[in-house]
Parts: structure tokens; sequence; C-alpha cells
């Protein structure tokens, strides 16, 4: 099990290329996170929503993906309270104060799944949440060490160095920790080095010296991490921007952000510049597209929408006459009205649209959650996706839709074609659909083939950890 000394050390990335490494050892691995908090939720193929990151582990994997492989899915609605998904389904919602209650009870659910995943293992590869190091947190603990001491499972604790202070954040950890919890670390590593590794040496030295601890290496900067899936949204923060590209795609990152690794193949087209637009910034006017992206509180991202004064770029972009999607949330936002009349979201029972599209939402509280075959109707193009959304979306504009979903219509297009919207995650993944639209805006790109480059960073990364890390040491930590 990965335990990290903060948030984003890399475990997630790490798990994937270890999870990659055993693959192409002729393993049969798994990954398991017991408790992951996210709006960039996947569907699973067994039909549930699990973290976006164990999606891809199990791609690294070459196995199933399986609402077992994340029993526990926290997806944050406010600055206090979750949507809380136990192996796939909706099991309510609660207050983070309140959550501490519940994590107990949902241990036993967490064990189940993980003697599922396991039994048919040779090797699987946990990845915790946050740290073990929050130890306000500790009782009640599903995530960290009270999975890991229940599973009986071996720690290995990851610091990251680019963000300084790594020797501190290692023996800090082992200091607090209780001797039963730091009886569980097996040893450490060291996640994002910069530079020539052996200017380090001292510095592992002081760390085992401190602890105890062996070290099982020195992982470098892994540039092909950026060509994955990202799974928590502090990576919105790090995005370059600005580099002058052919095409310049505004997103707005609203609060409850959600499946914003829909934008990744765009990230990676080289002649499209991608813009996320953070709180207090303008839509830039040169942006040709703007895609108003998912959400997990469509009402609550509409006001702040509003706040931010978006929607007056919006208008003078329309009015230049900017395309304009919208995604899910993003789709239901660009209509007339979108009504809460069961207070799925909070207090507000409708709030005006942003009016691009001739449609109306209602909330409702059936959630849908499926993986789904499509066709663009636009540009007559398959595609393969997925939908994660509450509400049910009508109006006239509908009689455009803009894809076709298992058979039936979807989404709703503009009568001039320049805006359009979907219940559909993953449009954008598919290589002709990507390469027709930006065609569309006058942009001609050869057909990048994404996928390929996620496979090949997964071997990538995976080759770089065989070189640096003691992987024999690492695996022979495994217990039956």
């Amino acid at each position: 099990m990965l335990q990290g000394t903060g948030s984003d050390v890399g475990k997630s990335v790490l798990v994937a290329g270890l999870c990659r490494l055993a693959r192409n050892r002729g393993l049969r691995v798994f990954p398991f996170k017991p408790q992951n908090m996210s709006n960039n939720a996947a569907v699973s193929d067994d039909g549930g929503e699990i973290g976006r990151a164990q999606w891809l582990q199990a791609l690294a994997c070459g196995v199933p993906s399986s609402v077992h492989m994340n029993p526990v899915l926290l997806k944050p609605q406010s600055e206090t309270g979750s949507q809380i998904i136990v192996q796939g389904k909706v099991w309510g919602q609660a207050k983070g104060k309140d959550y501490q209650q519940y994590k107990a009870g949902l241990l036993n659910a967490v064990m189940e799944s993980w003697d599922i995943v396991r039994a048919d293992a040779d090797i699987v590869i946990v990845e915790g949440a946050g740290s073990p190091a929050e130890i306000n947190l500790r009782s009640g603990d599903i995530a960290n060490m009270g999975f890991a001491v229940k599973a009986n499972v071996p720690v290995v604790l990851v610091g990251d160095i680019d963000r300084g202070g790594v020797i501190a954040s290692i023996v800090g950890t082992h200091a607090i920790l209780s001797p039963e919890d730091r009886d569980m670390i097996s040893g450490y590593l060291i996640n994002k080095f910069r530079g020539d590794i052996s200017l380090f040496d001292d510095g592992l030295k002081s760390i085992t010296q401190f602890t105890g601890w062996p070290s099982f290496g020195v992982v470098p900067w892994l540039k092909d991490a950026s060509r994955l899936p990202a799974e928590d949204s502090v990576v919105l923060e790090r995005l370059v921007k600005g580099d002058g590209r052919a095409l310049k795609i505004a997103v707005p990152v609203l609060d409850r952000i959600a499946n914003f690794d829909d934008f990744d193949p765009l990230i990676a087209e080289p002649q499209v510049e991608v813009v996320m637009i953070k709180s207090g910034e303008r839509i830039p006017a040169d942006a040709g597209l703007v895609i108003i992206p998912g959400s997990k509180s469509t009402i609550g991202d509409l006001q702040r929408f509003r706040e931010n004064g978006w929607d007056h770029d919006l208008d003078q972009h329309r009015r230049r006459g900017g395309h304009i999607i919208g995604i899910c949330g993003g789709f239901q936002m660009l209509g007339k009205t979108v009504s809460d009349p069961q207070g799925i979201e909070g207090n507000i029972r409708e709030i005006r649209g942003l009016g691009y599209l001739d449609i109306d939402t209602v909330m409702e509280p059936e959630k849908t959650v499926r993986n789904v075959q499509a066709r663009s109707l636009q540009f007559d193009i398959p595609l393969k996706g997925y939908e994660i959304h509450l509400g049910r979306t009508t109006g006239p504009d509908c009689i455009r839709p803009a894809v076709n979903i298992d058979g039936i219509a979807d989404g709703a297009i503009s009568a001039d074609g320049k805006v359009f919207g979907t219940y559909m995650h993953g449009l954008f993944n598919a290589d002709a659909f990507r390469a027709a639209l930006l065609k569309s805006m006058g942009i001609s790109a050869g057909v990048l083939d994404y996928h390929a480059g996620v496979d090949a960073a997964l071997d990538s990364i995976a080759a770089q950890l065989e070189s640096v890390l003691d992987i024999e040491a690492l695996f022979a930590l495994k217990r039956v």
C-alpha cells in the first residue's frame, strides 16, 4: 500500500506505473483504493461509479475495472458536504463531521470489496488517501492505516521532494504515528526528484537514521505523467497557458468541476491551447471555443459562473461567432432554466440558465450511471463514453440532438450549429470526432491516437520505475 506524507504526492501515478510494471512482468495485478474523494469519476465495467484514477489503474493492469477497486467514493457537493458512493451506488450524503461517524460502518463494505479484489490476484497495489499523518482522523479510519492494519497490508510511505521539506515530512510522520501504525510501514520512497539523484544520498541516510525505515528508491520527475488523466483538481492550478497555438479553447473552472479529464485529449493536440479559467479571471476574447464542463452542483456553479462575470464574457464570445459546448452539468447550464423541485442540490428550487439553447432541465433523484456506445449526429462518427448525471432535459432544441446514445437521441444543438450540449462524457476521446470538430473550426489537424498515447505513457512510467526502485524488495513485501 502506498501512503503519502500529504495529498498530491503522486500516489495515483505511482500505483498506475507499478500496476503496469507488474502486468509487464506477467503478474495478475489489481488496484485498490478503500476511500477516494474526487468528482473525477468513471463508470466501471461492472456499471458503478469509481474514482477515475482507479479506472486508469485497472487499464494499466489490463483488467476490467470494478466498483470493488474503489468501494467508497466521496463526491464533494459543497465546502462541507459530499455525496457518498458505496460499491458504485449512491449511499447517501453527509457533511464532513457527520461522515466521521459513518466511516467505521463503511469498513465492512471496504473489507468485502478487498476480499473480492484480492481473491484472484498475484498482487494488489493499494493507494491511500491524503496522509496517515492526519492523526485527528485516525479514529474509524478506512483510507490509510485503519485499512492497512485491518487488512494486514504493508505500507510504503511516499514523500514529495518537489514541494520541499521531504525529510521533515517523512521523519515527522514517523514521529507522530502510533507504534501500531508505525510498524505497518516497511520503508519509504521519494517522488518527483529533479536533477542529479546522487545529491540526495545523504538525505536518504538521514531519513533512515531517524526512522529506521529503508529506502526503496528515488523517483525522478515523470514527464509522461502529464499524458495521463489527472484525478485531483489540484492539477488545474498548474496548467501552463498562453503559448499561442492555432486554436484557444477556454474552460471555466467551476467550483465543483467534475470529470475534467474530458479535456485531456484536447490538451494533447499540438495545435490546441486549452486555457483553464479560474475564479476572478476573464474568458479570453481570442478563444475560438468555450467549453462548460461537468459539475457536481449545477445550480451552485451556475450562480458562481454569473458572480465571476463569465456570463457577460460568454455573451460577447457568442456575438463574435464563437463556439460553445456544454458537457453534462455544463449542458444543463446552457438552457433556459434548471429546476430542482425536490431540493436535491440545495434550497434553490429554480434558476435561470444561460439561455443559449431552448431547453429546460429538471433535477430528479434517480442517477444515470452507465457506459455508452454513441454516434455523433453532427459528424456521423462513432463515439464511446459514459454518463453520470442527475436530471432530465427537454425542449425544442432537442429536435437537433448532438449524439445518439445506444439508439436514443441526447443533447441539443442551436439552429446555427455553433452551440451544442450533451450528457455524454468522453466524446473528445474519439480521435476522428476530435479531428472533425477541430476541422469545423478551421484547424487542420492530423488524427492523434490519444489512447495509444496513454498506453505508451504507462509503459514509459513502468520502465522508469523499474530502473530507479528496488522492485524485487517492494514486491517481496506482499503477504498471502
